[in-house]
């Protein structure tokens, strides 16, 4: 049985649910209000309805208990009574995780960065591994994925890329991805089959509406440029690369992919939100590490996060303990036991904090 103090939450959601289920019904009701008592009926659709069938499954707990006291019916009631019982804690567990408090990132579109570390000509290279593996989970997941700055080394690797990823729960996927990713190999110029170690860096941040970073115009600095690499010969002819400076806090985004101006402006302004909107984040998440250990990393793009190893085919993530010994099928994309492993360990961890008292 569940405690009482998450029943009485579980009530009061639907208590809520209920609620706007009658307000919707109005016929005064604006446009603006069907559009959020709708979405926010639509955010309760799933606790409400595995809330109302773990309240079905106890009354009939009940009556079958009722019933072992009937010769005729008490073998059909056990065999029945065995089922429910077996079902009530999976609904139990279900109904914790909703009641989770929900990250109001995880719906949201990211821009993805990825840049070569310790390692040379090795590190690009392995940060061009790094883009194909996001880039291929991201077609599976029908995500849109477009090049926002990339600077490449005249050997296939990757200085920097930078991507804005768009579609469902993008966020929510691949918030565990930022930070060091470690590679340990024997590099194609290397003659003596020596292992190498190098690094890349990793960041996924999350990116704001418009209305929750206010920029102001006076704050920023803005250079054109002449663009080079992608793009060829048209996009070397005019100063289409943008480079915006915040000069309250020094952050400076750059994009150079589009032949327009105009759209490496309107890009760099997303990036630039972006990261006013993750420092912002950062600050929260300080606050919330003073009251309570951090649970799955600090998100710090120092912290060394996951270790692939070709020699033995094995990717290793440190944080959670976990290791995979199918580092092919990753970098090609095959990432979800990965991101679900570490999405159950950060539920779990909250789990045990939780306190429905």
């Amino acid at each position: 049985m569940a405690e009482l103090g998450m029943l009485k939450r579980l009530e009061e959601v639907e208590k809520k649910y209920l609620e706007i289920e009658k307000t919707l019904t109005k016929p005064d009701i604006s446009p603006p209000e069907i559009h959020k008592y709708s979405k926010e009926l639509s955010d309760l659709d799933e606790i409400v309805e595995i809330y109302r069938k773990y309240k079905s499954v106890l009354e009939r707990i009940e009556e079958n208990r009722s019933l072992l006291k009937d010769k005729d019916l008490a073998e059909l009631a056990r065999e029945e009574l065995d089922g429910l019982e077996n079902e009530l804690p999976k609904l139990e567990g279900e109904l914790r995780l909703l009641l989770l408090p929900k990250d109001p990132n995880d719906a949201k579109n990211v821009f993805l960065e990825i840049r070569g570390g310790t390692g040379g000509d090795e590190a690009a290279l392995f940060a061009a591994d790094l883009f194909r593996m996001y880039t291929r989970y991201a077609e599976t997941n029908r995500w849109k994925v477009e090049i926002i700055n990339l600077s490449e080394t005249g050997i296939g690797g990757l200085k920097e890329v930078i991507v804005a990823i768009e579609g469902k729960n993008v966020y929510s996927r691949l918030k565990y991805e930022s930070g060091v990713h470690r590679v340990q190999r024997v590099p194609a110029t290397e003659t003596s089959g020596r292992i190498h170690t190098s690094t890349a860096t990793v960041a996924v941040l999350a990116e704001p509406d418009e209305v929750e970073v206010d920029i102001d115009e006076k704050d920023l600095k803005i250079d054109t440029y002449r663009a080079s690499g992608p793009g060829g010969q048209h996009v070397n002819k005019t100063d289409s690369a943008i480079r915006i400076t915040h000069l309250p806090t020094g952050i400076v985004v750059q994009c150079q992919d589009e032949r327009s101006q105009h759209k490496n402006r309107a890009h760099a302004m997303r990036m630039l939100r972006a990261k006013l909107y993750e420092m912002e984040e950062q600050k929260r998440r300080s606050e919330l590490a003073n009251t309570r250990k951090s649970l799955v990393g600090s998100g710090d793009r120092s912290e060394k996060i996951r270790t692939y190893n070709f020699k033995d085919g094995r990717i290793t993530d440190h944080r959670i303990g976990l290791t995979l010994y199918k580092i092919e099928a990753v970098l090609n994309g095959d990432m979800d036991e990965l991101i679900d492993a570490l999405t159950t360990h950060y539920q779990t961890e909250i789990l045990k904090e939780a306190a429905f008292s």
